[in-house]
């Protein structure tokens, strides 16, 4: 079963958490497991909010990332550059598809 877990968190630097962001992907390209898909949203009625969107194969594979050293290494940077308390959501997929 797919796994999701979304991030809510609060930064002024955004454009830096993306790069960061990129690089890991950079560095992940190739590698069996990690996260399949991604999406960033932007909260249109707090400024400075926004959620991280991660998708998994499977919470297995999820939780096998999580204890990766180099995804911790990259939440400590992502945390360096946000505020506040970032809030965590695990999700099993139970349905998906396309509208259109």
């Amino acid at each position: 079963m797919k796994f999701v877990q979304i991030i809510g968190f609060a930064t002024e630097r955004l454009e830096e958490m993306q790069q960061l962001m990129e690089e890991a992907g950079q560095r992940n390209e190739g590698r069996t497991g990690g996260p399949t898909h991604r999406m960033l949203l932007k909260d249109r009625d707090k400024p400075n909010h926004y959620l991280a969107v991660i998708e998994f194969e499977s919470y297995e594979e999820a939780m096998r990332n999580s204890a990766d050293p180099e995804t911790s290494k990259l939440a400590e940077q992502l945390g360096a550059l946000s505020f506040g308390e970032r809030v965590y959501t695990n999700c099993d997929v139970l349905e998906s598809g396309d509208l259109k």
